[in-house]
């Protein structure tokens, strides 16, 4: 399968290829975790994350209760 990407903090890479988004949902399913985002474009988008990726990114956010409304940066991977 193929991973998406997802960054807590504005990469300082490739800073083309990234797009911003507010985090919707995060939430588990088929052994994956799946993370919701509103993209800054419009829209929402999907977004298929390995549990040590969420790990990773929800240890660098900065919130409470939930990481819904957190901004994140991420890049869709093509299928295939």
């Amino acid at each position: 399968m193929t991973h998406d990407r997802i960054h807590a903090r504005e990469p300082s890479h490739h800073e083309d290829r990234w797009s911003p988004g507010t985090i919707e949902t995060v939430e588990e399913r088929d052994g994956h975790c799946v993370v919701t985002v509103q993209a800054e474009s419009g829209g929402t988008v999907e977004l298929v994350v390995t549990f040590a990726v969420r790990d990773l990114f929800l240890r660098r956010l900065d919130y409470d209760d939930s990481p819904v409304g957190e901004q994140v940066w991420y890049r869709k991977k093509a299928s295939g």
